[in-house]
């Protein structure tokens, strides 16, 4: 019989997943088509690798088993699966159509409701995926400045420009890598000595775990302003979580562009460039930004009820508040314990629990979490990506999974058992970093 969410569970049965997985053998590269839900992210022989319906926070997986999701679709299930209002607002156009040989009308009205929300949103356009907007504006930055150079930190998609400052650059023409620079995060340093006459562009995340420190964005925003370089927050994450206007609301910054895409449309596909007009105005006639399906209905209507919502339930408050209880809980559990190599960072809506070396290998440390925490009818990668659908049972049970989980842990450790104990294969080391992620050597 398939798992339940119950401390007692037995370990899932995933024989289903595992049939679907060998299917995929030699034909879908790396398995996946999103790196942070492929195979490697998920201890082998104990997670389950494919999911087949969602309701609330709860998933269930191709061999029945049921488990609270704190992954939420690695971001954008910012409501809750087949959240009602959502869905019925793209039943309602499905009806009437998917995509047209014109302009839609939800294309001005969302625009209207992000420039009443987002501060900097002077101007607005659409597309699919992250990477396209994140893409867009550094094209309008090159164009607006008349520079090439960009300097970057976090993560920002799968294009030429942002991977080319990787380790997985193979395919990227070394005139596009010669132009692509990181810089670490809260270190404004490393950004004045980065600088040089032909940097067009300063994308960043806003944040990611850390908080920023000494005013970082602030200075960041200056800098920019007095060098003549274009700042663009890049707010998958941030936006419409940390605050309803995103990072630009909760520190009251505005960025010359900003990008966003995860929560805004409760897991349909759209994402968002916003940014000062004579900027934007760019995309009239001087710089090449469309795309087919920029204009696909169904998003827009789904776009439209989530920010609705998102804005009439107060749902930032809420998030900050259940995720609250999971950071905090989690720590107190770990300091309980004894536990000194492991604890949750991050904002409330978003945190994250770390590894150190002093518990032994902080992967194997990491995998061995996550075990148990399936087993238990969680699936944990170690972050608390809330949702607008993690109730209080949901985070109640959690906390409880998660005493019961971390001293499994420590008992493994005190042991020196910690590989003995994981029945699985340990999880791979993470493609994206908080910071220092594969810095470039900065002009000399």
């Amino acid at each position: 019989m398939p798992n339940k969410i119950s401390l007692n569970n037995d370990f899932p049965s995933i024989k289903e997943s595992d049939k679907l997985y060998n299917r995929a053998q030699g034909l879908i590269p790396s398995f996946t088509q999103t790196l942070a839900k492929g195979p490697g992210q998920w201890v082998k022989g104990i997670a389950p690798k494919y999911l087949i319906r969602g309701k609330g926070s709860h998933v269930w997986d191709v061999d029945g088993n049921e488990y609270i999701d704190y992954m939420m679709g690695v971001g954008p299930i910012s409501l809750g699966y087949c959240y009602p209002k959502v869905d019925e607002a793209i039943k309602k156009q499905l009806e009437d159509g998917i995509t047209f040989s014109m302009m839609h009308p939800l294309e001005v009205e969302v625009a209207e409701l992000i420039r009443d929300i987002i501060p900097n949103a002077e101007e607005v356009r659409y597309s699919k995926t992250g990477a396209d907007a994140t893409s867009a504006a550094v094209r309008l930055a090159r164009a607006y400045t008349g520079k090439n150079k960009i300097l970057c930190c976090g993560y920002h998609g799968w294009h030429d420009w942002y991977i080319a400052v990787t380790a997985r650059n193979l395919g990227i023409p070394e005139a596009v890598r010669a132009i692509s620079f990181t810089f670490n995060y809260n270190d404004i340093d490393s950004v004045i000595k980065s600088i040089d006459d032909d940097v067009a562009a300063v994308i960043l995340e806003p944040v990611v775990f850390a908080e920023p420190k000494d005013n970082f964005l602030q200075n960041l925003s200056q800098l920019c302003r007095e060098r003549g370089i274009v700042l663009v927050f890049d707010e998958m994450w941030t936006g419409f979580r940390m605050a309803l206007g995103g990072a630009q609301e909760y520190f009251g910054i505005k960025p010359d562009l900003a990008t966003y895409s995860k929560a805004v449309a409760n897991g349909m596909p759209i994402s968002i460039l916003t940014g000062r007009r004579e900027i934007m105005d760019l995309a009239n006639e001087d710089i090449f930004f469309y795309t087919t399906f920029g204009g696909e209905a169904l998003s827009l209507a789904a776009a439209k009820a989530t920010i609705e919502e998102l804005a009439d339930k107060n749902v930032t408050k809420f998030l900050d508040n259940q995720g609250k209880k999971l950071k905090d809980g989690y720590n107190e559990i770990a300091q309980k314990l004894g536990m000194g190599y492991t604890k949750a960072i991050g904002y409330n809506w978003r945190s994250m629990a770390t590894f150190d070396e002093k518990g032994g290998d902080p992967l194997i440390q990491k995998s061995l979490m996550q075990q148990e925490m399936i087993k238990r009818g969680i699936l944990w990668q170690g972050f608390h990506n809330m949702s607008y659908s993690h109730s209080d049972i949901d985070v109640d049970y959690t906390l409880q999974a998660l005493e019961q989980s971390l001293a499994v842990l420590k008992n493994a450790v005190d042991n020196n058992k910690l590989k003995e104990t994981l029945k699985g294969e340990p999880v791979q080391p993470v493609f994206r970093k908080v910071d220092n992620f594969n810095m470039k050597p900065m002009k000399k």
